[in-house]
């Protein structure tokens, strides 16, 4: 039975829609869907209970997504398991996919699917930065950005380890070396990106927070003469560099356009972290909103 790990705060907008297409399809018993309700003030957790016995709820009182997974995690039945964030849509078809290509020999620890990234509503400016960012090849090979991830058992044991990050997908996807890891072209997410200019720089900045940490906590392990995690050797970061932007532009020229305004958010989302890195603050969670909207 695969688990399925659904964090979620302040999610009623959002949870149903995924909660819907996870059961449309799914047999009875097929899949251990587990929402856990984390620091909620609205009705996400009556809207899984709403669902019926095929969608287990778990509260908290504290609205960490970090605390919410491990809790997940003590309450999940099987594996694989997967997590996966409440303002995305997956369905049944997509789980089991996932659970195929994590089974069997020299199967991967872990797997993503294919991202759709609905651009309907969104500024020019929004659908110009994913022009290029779709096209970045650590975007496109890694599991971060997808809003879900699933793994094995060993796969899991690894994850486990971690210490509590903002960029917990991209922590998770570093965490393991290419050919450990999968993108699963059978299996589909959609997630819905920020629809204005300011919530897509809300996200860089978070990002751009999230990103700064990991790297700090990298470098520190690395330093530590006896390190308490031994990770698989993933690549050194995910971040874009100037070669990998020259390189879309040789094989594209029309992304110029597209790739000033990529240059644009980054450059600002950048400034924007500088205050909460300089203050240490990796908590405040920069949330869209723009994107929960229907």
């Amino acid at each position: 039975m695969s688990s399925i790990v659904i964090p979620a705060h302040n999610e009623e907008r959002t949870l149903g829609r995924l909660l819907d297409r996870l059961l449309d399809g799914a047999g009875e018993r097929e899949f251990d869907i587990l929402v856990v309700a984390n620091g909620c003030t609205d009705g996400t957790a009556a809207v899984a209970a709403a669902r019926g016995p095929g969608v287990r709820v778990v509260e908290t009182p504290v609205p960490s997504k970090h605390e919410a997974l491990r809790l997940g995690d003590r309450h999940a039945r099987g594996f694989p398991r997967m997590y996966v964030d409440a303002d995305v849509e997956l369905g049944a078809a997509d789980v089991r996919a996932l659970a195929a290509a994590l089974s069997g020999p020299g199967a991967p620890l872990a797997a993503a699917p294919e991202r759709e990234l609905p651009m309907t509503g969104c500024s020019w400016r929004v659908r110009a930065y994913y022009r290029v960012w779709q096209r970045l090849p650590a975007v496109r090979e890694g599991l971060f950005g997808r809003g879900v991830i699933a793994m094995t058992g060993e796969g899991h044991a690894r994850i486990a380890a971690l210490p509590p990050l903002m960029a917990d997908d991209l922590a998770a996807s570093l965490a393991f070396a290419p050919a450990e890891r999968a993108v699963v072209p059978a299996a589909r997410v959609v997630v819905r990106p920020p629809r204005t200019w300011p919530d897509l720089i809300r996200r860089r900045i978070r990002a751009a927070t999230s990103t700064a940490q990991l790297e700090e906590r990298r470098r520190k392990s690395a330093e530590s003469p006896t390190p308490a995690v031994t990770p698989a050797p993933p690549p050194p970061t995910a971040r874009t560099g100037l070669g990998d932007l020259r390189a879309l532009l040789r094989a594209d020229p029309t992304l110029l356009p597209a790739m000033l305004v990529f240059l644009s958010a980054a450059l600002t989302a950048r400034r924007g972290a500088r205050k909460a890195i300089r203050a240490r603050d990796f908590d405040t969670w920069l949330r869209d909103e723009s994107s929960r909207q229907d």
